[in-house]
């Protein structure tokens, strides 16, 4: 590990693994607990596109990335509300228009995009630089300031929509907070995960502490605990194995994910039983 930090991109790598393993599963909690799991996917997809605009512009393909996938959040969480269009269908108009759009700025983009594109979408150690850890730090502070701050209200609103509704709370704008948050948590997880993978550092870490936990604040908590051991211990390994960081680190996530299921079976299988009234 100590010969791995003399290299200032890995030093730079390991940061930002360390901001997406907080922040992605932060933000993860509430999105599986409201039942839109693959929110991440489609936001990602979407991101794509931010990312060839950037690309063909010339611009920043982190900052581009942005504001489009923000815009596409805003965009599907609308439809979903306002229209007759279910929460799946939205999300697979996402996929699709996100794909698509992608796919088309890119082929329009100058040669050698294609090869700088992988990185993107795979994730890679040595393209992080010091502005991208820059921007992945400020995106990750507001995350989870939201995280922090409205955590109470998108606990009521996750749980049930109609309770938050009757509580006074605003859905509307909470609804449009956790969509605007997952686009900025996308961006924050794309350069170290890649954008076909950053789903699951939202997920499956989340998916792990339940199997462990069973009260939210302690779900998260740990959750984000699984986060930082499974992009650090991912980065690590694709350092010394030489591939894409995104790949390992969702594999390790994933291990830790079956151990948690046979210690979680264990633990509730030894604790006493209730007897029957």
């Amino acid at each position: 590990m100590i010969d791995l930090l003399q290299f200032d991109f890995m030093q730079r790598a390991l940061i930002s693994a360390l901001l997406v393993g907080l922040a992605a599963p932060a933000l993860g909690t509430f999105i599986v607990q409201r039942r839109l799991a693959l929110l991440g996917d489609g936001i990602g997809h979407v991101a794509l596109t931010g990312v060839a605009l950037g690309f063909l512009t010339g611009t920043a393909p982190v900052l581009t990335a942005v504001a489009v996938s923000v815009l596409g959040a805003v965009a599907i969480e609308l439809v979903r509300a306002r229209g007759r269009t279910s929460g799946d269908v939205a999300l697979a108009l996402l996929f699709y228009g996100g794909i698509a759009g992608g796919v088309l700025l890119i082929s329009l983009a100058p040669g050698g995009s294609n090869a700088t594109l992988m990185s993107y979408l795979f994730g890679s150690i040595s393209s992080v630089s010091t502005q991208d850890v820059w921007v992945i730090g400020l995106l990750a502070v507001a995350v989870l300031g939201v995280v922090a701050f409205f955590g109470r209200e998108l606990y009521v609103l996750c749980q049930d929509e109609e309770v938050a509704k009757a509580s006074g709370l605003p859905v509307r704008f909470l609804s449009l907070l956790i969509a605007v948050t997952a686009a900025l948590t996308v961006v924050i997880a794309m350069r170290v995960v890649g954008l076909l993978l950053v789903s699951a550092l939202m997920v499956v870490p989340v998916a792990t502490s339940q199997q462990l936990t069973r009260g939210f604040r302690s779900t998260m908590a740990l959750s984000m605990l699984f986060g930082m051991i499974s992009t650090v211990g991912g980065l690590t390994s694709s350092f010394y194995i030489e591939v894409p960081p995104g790949a390992i680190i969702v594999i390790v996530a994933l291990a830790g994910f079956v151990l948690a299921l046979g210690l979680g079976r264990f633990v509730r299988r030894s604790r006493p039983q209730e007897s029957s009234p």
